[in-house]
């Protein structure tokens, strides 16, 4: 995207942000905006009442004079004597002076006479007179009105523009009033002729006015929502503000910092907010005390009885050895029972070794003894020296080993033990199918997968197979069980290196353990260099059978 388009969308970001993680934001925008809303229609509705409150007054007051100067004027022309239709003008001119306004009139408006209104007679026998206003009278008196009124008899009235007669001078809003008028036929005339007599009243004062109030409107609704906008920042402000120092000390309180408590005051709704929070966090602060207390004694527990076992085991195993070794002056059963004897206290050693390591990690005393390693070499020790075991599981060893190096900085003695514990399991469980081991890397991390086809993982034991002494069949067989905390001591030196240990499963499909390490301890990853979720499972599910492979799936279709 340009870099114009990128500043131009810049504040528009800086507000869905404000938006999105501010309520005292979004309660004083969403007042503002409502606000302004109803100012608006409150603004229109009282500016419409007034404009009609104001040019109904005009208009009812212009009808009047209008009407009363149209009958005036037929009275006059009624009254007169004989008028020479040739010489209408000087009959009508002074008529036009009465009833035009005159010079100390407040209210001020023009006086137009057209004629003749009827259609016989010549055109030039037609004429404009005007008296008190001056305007253009063919421009500002609408067509249609002059045709209403030439054509029906009655007052008519229109709205129109008044046209000065001066070119600077600026328009105006006007209301023009119609009739007619008949000048009454002489001795020698058999007939008068009708005029159109209009009364033109300017509206400026009423436009003047109208400006004034809209202006009043807009001023008076600006500072009525900037009142409402402040006043809805004030009372969120009091109501957001405790709301916003509860989460800071709910922030102390996850980094660790359990003395920290609300300050309260009052006894509002937000006063008995505080407290409560207080309150949780006091009971929190005690139950992690003695959750400590009890995982302290139980580290110390596990730890003191793991060490105290050495000394007794060393005796029995020093027994135990004498028997062994002793076995062919034994009877069958005798010598089964030392086979048996010898063992069980191999596992019973190694059960106790993993519960030192155990009580290593939960006491955050485990360290690493870093150096570059490369993860190949590593795999192949592990495969070498699993080979016995596959050989008697029934399982063949498959490695995928890139050419060139995996370095990564890893303690050698701990990734030793991951990869070997994972190819165990792998072996264990892979009901004598095949066992395959990838390794990847990327410039940010290496990675290694350890894939069988055995018995798979129900959806769900993904993440239950790390917790400790968890069996997926508690009853299974101890020559398969193991000590129960092989993948538990791998995921912890897994995070050690900040890396991450991954499962996968499906049941009768088989399972995939990943292991994922930064090129350096401690370093970050993005893409993981190996997938988890194998590309060749899909389309096949488990019905009876380690592979069922679907019909209407896309292998079967090719």
């Amino acid at each position: 995207m340009p870099a114009h388009a990128l500043a131009l969308l810049a504040p528009i970001r800086s507000v869905l942000q404000l938006w999105r993680r501010s309520i005292q934001a979004r309660v004083v925008i969403g007042t503002l905006t409502l606000s302004t809303g109803l100012a608006l229609l409150a603004g229109w509705v009282m500016l419409r009442q007034v404009t009609d409150g104001v040019l109904d007054s005009k208009t009812d007051a212009a009808l009047s004079q209008a009407a009363a100067g149209f009958a005036a004027a037929q009275s006059r022309l009624d009254s007169a004597p004989d008028i020479d239709l040739l010489d209408v003008g000087s009959a009508l001119n002074p008529l036009l002076d009465v009833l035009a306004p005159r010079s100390d009139a407040v209210d001020d408006y023009g006086i137009v006479a057209l004629g003749p209104a009827s259609l016989t007679g010549s055109a030039e026998e037609g004429g404009v007179l005007e008296a008190g206003l001056r305007f253009d009278a063919e421009a500002s008196i609408p067509q249609d009105l002059l045709e209403k009124v030439r054509s029906t008899e009655g007052s008519w009235r229109a709205y129109t523009t008044i046209f000065p007669t001066a070119s600077d001078s600026p328009t105006q809003p006007g209301l023009v009033v119609g009739s007619q008028i008949r000048v009454p036929p002489s001795v020698d005339q058999t007939s008068g002729r009708t005029y159109a007599l209009f009364y033109v009243f300017p509206l400026q004062e009423q436009r003047e006015t109208l400006f004034v109030v809209r202006g009043a409107l807009i001023t008076t609704g600006a500072v009525l929502v900037l009142l409402l906008g402040t006043i809805a920042w004030l009372v969120t402000r009091q109501v957001v503000t405790p709301v916003r120092l509860a989460r800071s000390i709910a922030e102390r309180l996850a980094s660790g910092r359990l003395e920290e408590r609300m300050h309260v005051r009052g006894e509002d709704d937000i006063a008995r907010l505080g407290l409560s929070f207080n309150q949780m966090a006091g009971s929190l602060q005690s139950q992690i005390r003695q959750l400590e207390e009890l995982s302290r004694l139980q580290r110390r527990f596990v730890a003191d009885v793991s060490h105290e076992l050495r000394t007794p085991l060393t005796t029995v195993r020093m027994a135990a050895d004498v028997l062994h070794e002793a076995r062919p002056s034994f009877d069958g059963a005798t010598a089964r029972s030392a086979e048996l004897l010898q063992a069980e206290l191999d596992r019973f050693e190694l059960l106790l070794t993993d519960l030192l390591e155990i009580s290593r990690f939960d006491a955050g005393a485990a360290q690493l003894d870093l150096g570059d390693v490369d993860v190949r070499q590593v795999v192949s020790r592990v495969v070498e020296a699993s080979a016995v075991l596959a050989a008697d599981r029934g399982s063949e060893l498959t490695v995928i080993l890139p050419k060139r190096p995996c370095l990564a900085e890893a303690d050698a003695r701990r990734l030793d033990r991951i990869v070997r514990n994972l190819v165990v399991n792998a072996i264990n469980y892979g009901e004598g199918r095949e066992v395959e081991i990838s390794v990847a890397s990327s410039p940010e991390a290496v990675a290694v997968t350890v894939r069988d086809h055995g018995v798979g993982l129900k959806p769900g034991e993904e993440t239950m197979v790390f917790n400790r002494f968890w069996r997926a069949d508690p009853a299974r067989a101890r020559t398969r069980g193991g000590t129960g905390l092989g993948l538990s001591i791998a995921i912890e030196d897994t995070a050690l290196h900040g890396g991450r240990l991954d499962a996968w499963g499906r049941p009768g499909v088989g399972s995939v353990f990943r292991v994922v390490l930064p090129r350096r301890a401690g370093g970050e990853w993005t893409q993981p260099p190996l997938p988890l979720e194998p590309p060749d499972v899909d389309g096949v599910e488990a019905v009876g059978a380690p592979y069922a492979r679907l019909s209407g799936s896309s292998e079967a279709s090719r």
